[in-house]
């Protein structure tokens, strides 16, 4: 079986050869729809299959998936960093020293990209995956200001994306900042690979990931049946099949609306009594009219059950402890955010209950500073208790949790910057 991705009209730039249930095949297939590449999928499902279209001796083979390149070239069982040094993605910084340093490549981090490059700063954005964070799994957007129609995450990921490389942003994707070394006028990140980034601010915009479900058997089936995000990039593959969604916020409303055009059908399964807390008006109408979406309140999902791929799940009901099982090879979990901050208590960042970076106004307490701030003025709205440092979208303790409140947020950022960099 082979499916035309659905993220480009476009002449395909990867075709991936994998077995379904592949965790590295989902792995590359989220990335590049993520990254707005078309891309084809060839799906194994024989031994025979493997070897006439894959060139590889069976459907276990460990050289699976394989990526091919319209230039001949041929990547087998390739890592996302090998993926974007194929695609000219993969650079190394220019530069010993920035003007700013932006950590997260989503909707804040971008913001931020395209306002301090063009305001003139040297400006470098660390990606650790794709660029457009959680913001561009999402099939469509249709509440960001400019665009009556809707777009995709992706495409206005790529948009922006441009947008900072043009004004002459610095971008090194498949890199992940590990620790900070934090002095007066510099803060120095060290990437997972070794390179040291030194800037003179820095803007903390790296997001949240996705609440993991905390079941047995959850590892085994991570990209085999269970998938954390919107799964964009899998819908035409659920064809004719039964997909779950947990969750009842935008993202997972998007997701069901996304998905049952092709699938037979789709439940979205929440602990709350009704999706009005949690869902956007306009989804909300749409999901109740779609003849195909079913919505489970007061519900859990406690269980998965399969071999090598998600086959069934148990479902609970969180009042009468009912239980009971659904087949299914299709789970997309969307259930609210873990911050990525485990590397700001190492350099003395002050963190909410919850792990979020507290800034501005929330570091006072009784009127009073936060201690050991060194500074005669007070912390700027977005400044971290480390003066330079600023942090912006849903990293931050108190965030709206919107697209455009993201991208407000990494403009403002880099105003504050300005100003901390005009202090001295």
């Amino acid at each position: 079986m082979a499916e035309q991705s659905d993220t480009s009209k476009a002449v395909p730039l990867v075709k991936i050869i994998g077995r379904p249930g592949s965790a590295e095949a989902y792995r590359i297939r989220d990335f590049l729809h993520r990254s707005d590449v078309p891309f084809e999928w060839v799906e194994l499902n024989t031994d025979q299959e493997a070897r006439a279209k894959a060139k590889v001796e069976h459907l276990q083979d460990s050289r699976l998936p394989v990526c091919l390149f319209p230039d001949g070239t041929r990547l087998e069982c390739p890592t996302i960093r090998q993926i974007t040094e194929k695609l000219g993605w993969f650079k190394h910084p220019s530069r010993s020293e920035y003007d700013l340093a932006i950590y997260g490549g989503g909707p804040a981090g971008l913001s931020a990209a395209v306002y301090g490059a063009s305001d003139g700063l040297k400006t470098v954005l660390i990606e650790r995956y794709a660029i457009g964070g959680q913001a561009a799994s999402s099939s469509k957007i249709e509440n960001y200001l400019g665009f009556p129609g809707g777009i995709s995450g992706a495409e206005l990921a790529e948009r922006a994306r441009n947008q900072a490389s043009r004004f002459g942003t610095e971008i090194l994707l498949a890199r992940e900042g590990v620790r900070a070394e934090c002095t007066p006028g510099q803060i120095a990140g060290y990437l997972a690979d070794g390179t040291k980034i030194v800037a003179r601010t820095t803007i903390c915009a790296t997001g949240v990931e996705y609440r993991r479900l905390d079941l047995p058997n959850e590892e085994r089936f991570l990209g085999a049946g269970l998938y954390y995000g919107a799964g964009a990039s899998e819908a035409a593959l659920t064809k004719g099949e039964d997909v779950f969604i947990v969750g009842g916020g935008n993202s997972a409303g998007q997701a069901a609306m996304h998905f049952a055009p092709v699938a037979r059908q789709v439940t979205m399964v929440i602990r709350g009594d009704s999706l009005k807390s949690t869902l956007s008006q306009y989804l909300i109408d749409r999901i109740h009219a779609a003849p195909n979406i079913e919505v489970l309140t007061r519900t859990e999902v406690t269980a998965l059950h399969g071999d090598h791929c998600l086959e069934e799940i148990t479902l609970t009901n969180r009042e009468t402890g009912e239980e009971r099982k659904a087949q299914t090879r299709w789970l997309f979990v969307c259930i609210g955010g873990v911050p990525q901050t485990q590397w700001a208590t190492e350099v003395g960042l002050k963190l909410d209950e919850s792990g979020y970076l507290v800034t501005g106004p929330d570091l006072f307490t009784n009127g009073h500073r936060v201690p050991n701030w060194p500074l005669d003025r007070d912390p700027y709205y977005l400044e971290t208790n480390m003066p330079s440092l600023f942090a912006a979208g849903d990293v931050r303790h108190n965030s709206v949790k919107r697209f455009a409140s993201a991208v407000g947020e990494g403009a403002m950022a880099v105003a504050f910057a300005h100003r901390y960099l005009d202090e001295g």
